[in-house]
């Protein structure tokens, strides 16, 4: 049975709850074993706290899920980008400023999942989805680039990567676009089982976040 590992973030920026984890906690995959693990928005103790995950699970996929507030709809990334730069102090006041994530590391990785495939898949289940070229430069794509770095030095058996979500409806955040819970559950469901099922990522073109 495949194993998948599936992360989320803690609540941050003053919100008091995150969509990420509040639906990373939901999402079931019938014959997919499921690893769950929340991890705190602080630089440096998230990308700690994955490897802790990935050592303790050995997952054969890693899904990470952040929040990306303003989307309207759920985005795997494509790039993770080796840069932190910071508009807000994370959740232990840092707030670093064009550092690379990894001293001499590459400039970027791409993602190993199959993106386009899995936007085509949850979008067939009515949940809106796109593909996003930008993780930013903040703690997701810290995570992001953490994750791609283990395994491109660590981990070359796992496929790894990243997606944001949008806020949740039950959030209520005053004029921004946001999905259900459920449903933000959902579309991890049906892109996880796609991550599952889809080695070769399609040779589509659109679909992408502008």
């Amino acid at each position: 049975m495949t194993t998948v590992l599936l992360t989320g973030f803690e609540p941050f920026g003053g919100d008091a709850a995150n969509p990420s984890w509040e639906a990373v906690r939901l999402v079931d995959v019938p014959g997919v074993e499921l690893a769950k693990q929340l991890l705190p928005c602080v630089f440096g103790a998230s990308i700690t706290a994955l490897r802790q995950a990935v050592r303790e699970h050995d997952p054969d996929v890693v899904i990470a899920v952040g929040l990306a507030g303003g989307r309207d709809a759920i985005t795997p990334e494509r790039v993770a980008i080796n840069l932190d730069d910071a508009r807000i102090p994370d959740n232990a006041g840092r707030s670093p400023v064009d550092e690379p994530i990894v001293d001499g590391g590459p400039a970027a990785y791409f993602t190993g999942l199959p993106v386009k495939a899995g936007v085509q898949a949850m979008q067939a289940m009515n949940v809106p989805a796109a593909v996003s070229h930008t993780a930013g430069t903040f703690v997701c794509n810290h995570v992001f680039y953490g994750l791609m770095h283990l395994i491109a030095t660590e981990r070359p058996h796992v496929r790894g990567g990243f997606v944001h979500v949008p806020y949740s409806a039950e959030m209520a955040v005053p004029d921004q676009p946001a999905l259900s819970t459920r449903t933000i559950a959902d579309g991890l469901a049906t892109f996880t089982r796609a991550c599952v099922e889809t080695s070769d990522d399609l040779r589509i073109t659109g679909g992408a976040l502008h």
